[in-house]
């Protein structure tokens, strides 16, 4: 088969890079358009995924993002038309979904947002296939398929992923000796409006007494500030999750690294200032996997609490074996539908 894999996020190179290498094991032509967005193809480059850019993510704007996806959504068609695709897997993306429906290639696309808004309204009405995590606590028609597993599993399941040491004392990081990490995100997206994440002086608080029980670790998604700059976490952009394995906590406000913490066994805190949890959260917190706090102050202190126990990553490692046991690898279950839904 020729399957086209679209790419716009980050967190799309780690949902889909173990399917594209087993496609391609398999016999299958895979082609990978990507989008200059933070680090997205500084990730592909690492893994060593062959992609082709098709835009830019601008300053931000409701005019400069259409222009963008207006432009985007053009490429993707020509480069859909030349291919001639059996099927296009991609992540709740309108482009893709429409290019797909014009060049008759059926669209498998992977949601898990449950406030994705204007943007899930927009795609999941053309895909051929929606694939959801089964605590999904949304129905979106017929052609939904729900799964026993997360995006992130994808990825991290014990058959994907053993994290490496190495990668961290090649950076100067002792995987033996405490530390933490802090993950900031901009809070620009669609479905952001509104919702901001941890202020600047709480930033410097975690910052502070996360470090009485040791080293302390900064990633962000924007520039930090020169105070700050000393805690950036200085591992490679492919190794951050060796670093989130070692970790003794995880503290931020992304909800992404909330849950690769918690499937890797490392005791997380997410602040969430929406305080309206998605289904994956609801059991991860149930499980006593993610702990979700919508008060700054409220998720600090839990940060400072668990950094400072000696016992919760036990603790972790316990919950995280029973809810492996109920899961599905997610990336062989991406690969076996692609083949299903893009059969010739």
């Amino acid at each position: 088969m020729r399957v086209l894999v679209d790419v716009s996020h980050p967190a799309h190179v780690h949902l889909f890079r173990n399917a594209i290498a087993a496609l391609d094991d398999r016999g299958h032509e895979v082609r990978v358009v990507s989008r200059e967005k933070d680090v997205t193809t500084d990730l592909l480059d690492a893994y060593g995924i062959d992609h082709v850019p098709l835009s830019t993510k601008g300053a931000g704007g409701a005019v400069e993002t259409a222009r963008e996806w207006t432009a985007r959504g053009a490429r993707l068609l020509r480069v859909a038309a030349g291919f001639r695709p059996h099927v296009v897997l991609s992540r709740l993306n309108p482009t893709a979904a429409y290019a797909s429906r014009l060049v008759g290639a059926p669209n498998v696309v992977f949601h898990d947002t449950e406030q994705a808004g204007l943007l899930d309204r927009a795609t999941t009405p053309f895909a051929s296939v929606v694939c959801t995590p089964a605590e999904f606590d949304r129905d979106v028609g017929d052609h939904q398929v729900r799964y026993e597993g997360y995006h992130e599993l994808a990825y991290l399941h014990p058959a994907r992923f053993d994290p490496d040491p190495r990668r961290l004392t090649d950076a100067g990081v002792d995987p033996d000796e405490p530390f933490s990490v802090v993950r900031l995100v901009e809070w620009t997206a669609h479905h952001d409006a509104g919702a901001a994440g941890f202020g600047p002086d709480t930033v410097r608080e975690l910052i502070d007494r996360l470090g009485e029980s040791g080293a302390v670790y900064l990633s962000s998604e924007g520039d930090l500030p020169p105070d700050l700059a000393e805690h950036e976490a200085p591992v490679a952009y492919d190794a951050v999750l060796d670093l989130l394995a070692y970790a003794d906590c995880y503290v931020g406000d992304s909800g992404t690294m909330a849950t690769e913490a918690a499937l890797l066994a490392t005791p997380s805190v997410r602040y969430d200032p929406y305080d309206d949890d998605m289904g994956n959260f609801e059991t991860l917190a149930d499980r006593g996997l993610v702990d979700s706090r919508a008060d700054e102050r409220a998720a600090v202190e839990r940060a400072v609490s668990l950094a400072a126990d000696p016992e919760a990553g036990d603790r972790w490692r316990r919950r995280r074996r029973r809810l492996l046991g109920e899961k599905v690898d997610v990336t062989a279950f991406m690969v076996e539908l692609v083949e299903e839904v893009g059969a010739p």
